[in-house]
Formats: structure tokens, sequence, C-alpha cells
């Protein structure tokens, strides 16, 4: 039997070059090509934001172009296009995130520790309201506001006040349709983490006369913040991202409510053809808020995932 023992163990090393096994040389090879595959777009991306229009004929998308080639002019143009759709799309996308982890997770507390009837019934609403397409719902929410609702008049009492413009209306539906289309799946998230809570903690709160409001607030809640960090995530950058909602609501890209992403889809088309640099550095613009919070949340995002 040691014979063997040693006879496995000598063929083990016969595979090891240098102290590091073949293997090992394999997998550090294979993820240098994922890093680089999933990396070059990036990288062509950018350098092709920095082009001038013959550097950009002169050489490939992925090559950096050569010193009188490089300009930041792009950029500059991009930004003065977008600044107000980047305001748009902040003034609904933190709002509905704030929106959606709360009343999320108020749901999630009421459909985990809180027994009472018709709760599995209600839990299956919002398993199927995940599951609705946005292409299903784009005809009658587009009614719905337009026809039904119409803020813009209901509220037009406001637009006289200092800080208030007709369009704030706009984002104003915007808010509510994000905050109802995220909540259910915001719910499912912020159930799986309840589920794993101590039942026993709960309970001894309870004995000790404390409300149901109270346990959510005093227990709940502060246990729920890496939760939260992962929610606001996911729903920051799914609602900054977002295009078709924004264009059947807003409808133009020169409407003063125009999100960042419909300003972006129409950014460097002309008749003469398409501005590759400018679109890139628009997109590259658009992009770092959701990389910002990713940044800013990047821990608590780690930790609520593992729970």
């Amino acid at each position: 039997m040691s014979e063997q023992t040693v006879t496995t163990e000598e063929a083990a090393t016969e595979h090891e070059t240098g102290g590091i096994s073949i293997g090992r040389v394999g997998l550090y090879a294979t993820l240098i090509g994922l890093v680089g595959f999933y990396l070059i777009p990036i990288e062509s991306g950018l350098v092709t934001s920095i082009k001038t229009p013959t550097a950009l004929q002169e050489t490939f998308p992925f090559f950096p172009p050569a010193g009188s080639g490089i300009t930041v002019e792009k950029w500059q143009i991009a930004f003065d296009y977008l600044a107000p759709g980047m305001v748009n799309s902040m003034l609904f996308t933190i709002p509905s995130t704030i929106l959606c982890a709360l009343l999320g997770s108020m749901a999630a507390y009421g459909l985990t520790l809180v027994d009472w009837r018709g709760q599995i019934a209600v839990l299956a609403l919002f398993i199927a309201g995940i599951f609705v397409p946005y292409q299903a719902v784009i005809v009658p929410l587009f009614q719905f506001w337009s026809q039904y609702m119409q803020l813009g008049a209901r509220l037009s009492f406001l637009w006289g006040l200092p800080l208030l413009e007709p369009h704030y209306a706009t984002i104003l539906e915007l808010i509510i349709t994000h905050t109802a289309y995220g909540i259910p799946i915001v719910t499912l998230l912020f159930r799986s983490q309840y589920k794993t809570m101590s039942e026993e903690m709960i309970e001894a709160a309870r004995l000790d006369g404390a409300s149901i409001w109270r346990v959510y607030r005093r227990i709940v809640l502060p246990l729920s913040i890496p939760m939260f960090a992962v929610v606001f995530i996911f729903q920051f950058t799914q609602i900054w991202n977002e295009f078709l909602f924004s264009l059947t609501i807003i409808g133009s890209t020169n409407d003063p409510a125009a999100s960042a992403t419909l300003i972006l889809s129409g950014l460097g088309q002309s008749l003469e053809g398409t501005d590759y640099p400018l679109r890139m550095a628009g997109a590259f613009i658009t992009a770092l808020p959701t990389l910002l919070v990713y940044v800013l949340f990047a821990d608590k995002f780690a930790e609520g995932v593992q729970t």
C-alpha cells in the first residue's frame, strides 16, 4: 500500500516543472485569457473615444493613436450633451432605488417574519410580478400616464413654485413606474435573507412587548444593511441603464425630461454617419455613476451576497 502511495506521489511530481504544476500554469493562462477577453472591448472603446477622425480611419479599433491623433474634445462634447440627461436620470434613479429598497424590505418582513392569512397568495403575486416582461406593459403604461393620469395637468398648480419645472411630472411618472416594477425582485432578495434570521430572537422581542413595527425598526432593519447595499447596487444599475420605460414615457431626446440613456441612443448620429469617438465617450460618461456606486458599496455588497 505504501509503495502505491509513493508511486502516485512520484507520478504527480513528474508533471511539475520548477515548482509550478502544469495544471496551475493552465489555470493562470485561462484566467489571463479571460481577463483579456473582457478588457479588450473596454480598451477598444476607450482608445476610440480619444481618437481624431484621421486616427480613427488609419488605426485598428484596439490600437492607441499616435501623438497627434489624440484628442479629448469628444469627451467635452459628450458631457455637454449628456449633462441634462444625467441630472434627470439621477432625479428618478435615486428615489426609485431608495423606495424599492424600503418598500421591498417591509414587504419581505411582512411575508416572512409575520404570520397572517393569505400570505402565500400575496407572495405568489410578488413572484409573478418578477416575470412580467417590459414589452408586455409598455402599451398600457403609455395609456395610463398619457390618457388617464396626466400628472402634468393635475400638478399644474406646482409649476409656478421655485425650482419646480413642468417636466418634473414625467420624472415622477418614471419614479413610480420603476418603483412598482422593482419591488417584486427586491422583496424576493430581502426575503431570502429574512428566512435565515433567528426566529428565537424575533420571538423574544415580541414576548418583551415589542410591536411588529418596533421589531422591524430595532432588529430587522439594522441587520438588513448589507442586503440594502446589494439591492441599492442592483436596482441603481438596472434603473440607470433602463431604456424602454424612458422611451415609452418620455418619447423624445428633445424632451426636457430626457434621460441619459435616451440621449445616448442618438448621440453621434448624423446624416454624415456615426461619430464613433463621440458615442464611445458618451458611453463611458454614462457608465461612471454605476461604477461609482459599486465602488462605494463594494464591501457591504460582498457581505450582503454572503448572507
